[in-house]
């Protein structure tokens, strides 16, 4: 539990201070002397916490497995005899140690059958990684320990054991594992106030990591050479992968054959049901140009794409990756149970204790070889003792059995110094229980070169002891020697460039607008307005002034007073001239800011809009409405020296005359001849 959750807990954290002097007398539900329920509530909600933490969802560093997986790995060395068995029989036997039913136990044994291969093989039906198939009942599937799994994780004499939660059998706290099998298996886990999400990694490279380690070379801090590795293959970013606490893209392998498609590798997490149901999902919303999808995976991954007409490969695989499951990211967080509590690590961290552990549990074993060895020399040299000074004969003549023992000691005195260790009762014993046949038959040159060949073996555990290191690194190298095509990487690591999303879809959609109705969207024939994007947000403004921010519509009603529509850009120039009261004003502005779907104003109530576009003009020509006495019948006006104000601003006035026509080039209305006056803007 962290210091948090520990804090969390603390009644003694409320000070009495705390609470309102007010509130201090012996009826206040507020004081900090709690009654013996919220004792029995918090003691037991800690209990749960830490059981789901500790001994359910989050797998113990030393061995990477958590308890339901370590169970099912003790219980299936227990019956293991190198032939497959029933995976029903083995979760019967696993129940002896797992308080819970047999169903958790049956997915888990699966899972791990499934997870690369590396502890259990399977027979039978266990399920599909690339379809998502479940797997036959246990009653129909068998199994067996891995030639991996039963030479390098178990060891009796160095495995530490414990109750069950019966008390009826022994299960091991944790295996003596020498392989860093975290990283190898993955895992994910939700517990109270934590969770855990860990990336598998490829075995050979993680050995090759730990031969590195054991040379103790230096290596950059937060750039571990493992990098993460899927069973479903694909193709991985890994620059946001931070020591395994980041992240890590992944993206389907596709290929083109024939002006087709083919996803021949999944992203991680995915099955051919989830891509193919993402992909139909992104053609109905046509960001996709594919018209049909074939499924052929059955050992290998084949989802064929068969594209619409006139599409690109090119283009169509972008899209892919943009809008469908092709591309996904994988967050990594390692969190596991290091010394009973759980901690967060990284990758090198992690590589660094299972390296320390390989070392311990190598060190074990060359100990307990060391001990056999001299136990052996022990009994061999006193049965040759025994044999070729025929001490057997002394005891002919003892009539107690306490005299035949003092005889054997006596007979033993004068070698005692060819003798590796004291002499024992359970020596005698195994003395006085040798055959008189084997005595008659005894071949001391075979003794004696049995002694040889112990002493050569002995000479080199020592050896290998006072030199851990260098028999740690040619261990791990025989490792990869052995296993090294068996388990080749899948994952290919890459660097992806972003996917423009808009510039892909920057035709996706076409904005239609039909007069005689009065709609305009995506979904409305007629004239054509724009095409655009999906993700794009568009600006409308209506003759009167109204202006709106939305997203693309697929039918909107607009009135028959529609002025103008594009993609929304709240930095993009305007130029805008409307007529209120009488008087003409012209404005040069930006949109800016503005909220979606709500309805702003250009100009104010009742105004009418004579010319809006985008930019300034360099010039604007008017034409006046005649009028009696009037002197001057039209002008130009030059508004490129005009502030660029906010839409809301009034602007400037153009004139107070009536206008019969305005533009920003002159047209057939415009007389040349006749004099024309500069405008001046007020």
């Amino acid at each position: 539990m962290s210091k948090n959750q520990e804090l969390l807990f603390d009644d003694e954290s409320v000070e009495k201070n705390d609470v309102e002097p007010g509130l201090q007398d012996e009826h206040n539900p507020l004081e900090t002397e709690h009654g013996p329920l919220r004792e029995l509530v918090d003691f037991n909600f800690l209990q749960y916490a830490s059981y789901v933490i500790c001994d359910r969802a989050i797998p113990n560093v030393a061995d990477g497995l958590k308890p339901v997986q370590r169970r099912i790995m003790h219980a299936l060395y227990e019956k293991d005899d190198g032939r497959f068995i029933k995976v029903a029989n083995v979760v019967g036997h696993t129940m002896q140690y797992h308080p819970h039913g047999d169903a958790s136990i049956n997915d888990a044994l699966v899972s791990l059958t499934n997870r690369g291969g590396y502890l259990i093989e399977g027979q039978g039906n266990f399920g599909n990684i690339f379809t998502g198939d479940r797997a036959a009942a246990g009653r129909y599937i068998e199994c067996r320990l891995t030639k991996l799994a039963r030479e390098e994780l178990f060891n009796k004499e160095l495995t530490r054991f414990l109750p069950s939660y019966d008390g009826r059998n022994q299960e091991p706290v944790t295996l003596p594992s020498k392989l860093p099998l975290l990283l190898m298996l993955g895992a994910d886990g939700i517990a109270v106030g934590l969770s855990t999400f860990i990336l598998t990694y490829n075995f050979i490279e993680l050995l090759e990591e730990q031969v590195e380690i054991l040379r103790e070379k230096k290596r950059t801090p937060y750039k571990a050479d493992p990098m993460p590795d899927f069973l479903t293959g694909g193709v991985m970013d890994a620059s946001e992968y931070e020591n395994g606490n980041g992240k890590v893209k992944v993206r389907a392998k596709i290929e083109e054959r024939k002006g087709r498609l083919v996803i021949t590798e999944l992203p991680f997490g995915q099955t051919t049901e989830k891509l193919t149901a993402s992909i139909e999902d992104a053609v109905k919303k046509k960001k996709v140009a594919v018209r049909a999808i074939n499924d052929y995976t059955a050992e290998n991954v084949e989802i064929e794409l068969v594209l619409s007409q006139g599409a690109k490969p090119e283009k169509v695989e972008k899209a892919l990756y943009a809008f469908t499951n092709c591309e996904v990211s994988a967050s990594s967080r390692i969190v596991v149970i290091r010394d009973n509590r759980p901690v967060e690590m990284t990758v090198d961290e992690i590589l660094h204790l299972n390296t320390q552990q390989l070392l311990w549990v190598l060190e074990g074993e060359l100990n307990l070889r060391r001990d056999k060895l001299l136990d052996a020399f022990h009994t061999k040299t006193l049965v040759q003792i025994f044999v070729e000074n025929r001490i057997y004969k002394k005891i002919e003549q003892c009539k107690t059995g306490e005299a035949v023992r003092k005889a054997i000691r006596e007979g033993l005195e004068p070698f005692k110094k060819q003798l590796k260790r004291a002499i024992v009762e359970d020596d005698i014993d195994m003395l006085l229980g040798i055959p008189i046949k084997r005595i008659s038959l005894f071949d001391i040159n075979k003794n004696k070169s049995d002694l040889d060949k112990i002493l050569e073996e002995l000479a080199e555990v020592e050896k290998n002891l006072q030199s851990l290191n260098g028999y740690a690194i040619r261990y791990v190298k025989n490792l990869i020697k052995k296993y090294k095509a068996e388990y080749p990487r899948r994952t290919r690591v890459s660097t992806f460039k972003e996917i423009e999303v808009r510039a892909l879809t920057a035709t996706e959609l076409t904005i239609g607008h039909d007069p005689e109705i009065q709609f305009a969207g995506s979904t409305v024939k007629g004239e054509e307005l724009l095409q655009c994007s999906s993700l794009d947000k568009l600006m409308f403004v209506w003759g009167d002034g109204r202006y709106q921010m939305m997203p693309p519509p697929e039918k909107l009603f607009v009135d028959g007073n529609l002025l103008y529509c594009s993609i929304f850009d709240r930095d993009r120039e305007m130029t805008c001239i409307y007529t209120h009261r009488k008087e003409t004003y012209i404005k040069r502005f930006k949109f800016g800011g503005t909220i979606m779907n709500r309805d702003y104003q250009l100009a104010p109530d009742g105004s009418k809009i004579l010319l809006f576009m985008e930019g300034c003009p360099e010039e604007i020509y008017v034409r006046y409405r005649p009028a009696k006495g009037q002197r001057i019948h039209q002008q130009m006006f030059k508004p490129e020296n005009l502030l660029v104000k906010g839409a809301k601003a009034k602007g400037n006035r153009l004139t107070t005359k009536s206008i019969q026509y305005i533009d920003t080039k002159p047209g057939r209305w415009w007389r040349a001849d006749e004099d024309t006056p500069q405008g001046v803007l007020l």
